[in-house]
């Protein structure tokens, strides 16, 4: 299982944007094969500041959705409308 957050900053007011944009989404990125989940979390002293929270079978089911036409859409859209550079880490729990 591997496990994926993506820190993204919008610019002042286009928080909504991204709202309504990610409930548009987010049943086919959770629906993506391989993808067993996905969250959204907002930062609570920074509004502007969203956290996705995605988990993955394996690498290579998060490259297929990376390489994917839904990514890229959904990138395209939401990319211009961030306010600083978006960062993310792939990660996996420790038993």
């Amino acid at each position: 299982m591997l496990i994926r957050i993506v820190k993204m900053t919008f610019q002042p007011g286009r928080e909504n944007e991204f709202l309504r944009e990610f409930e548009k989404r987010k049943g086919h990125i959770a629906g993506f094969k391989g993808c067993d989940g996905v969250e959204l979390l907002r930062d609570i002293n920074q509004p502007a500041i969203f956290f996705t929270y995605s988990k993955w079978k394996d690498e290579a089911s998060l490259e297929a959705y990376r390489n994917s036409p839904l990514f890229d859409e959904t990138w395209t859209t939401v990319k211009k409308w961030f306010g600083d550079r978006p960062e993310a880490w792939s990660v996996q729990t420790i038993d």
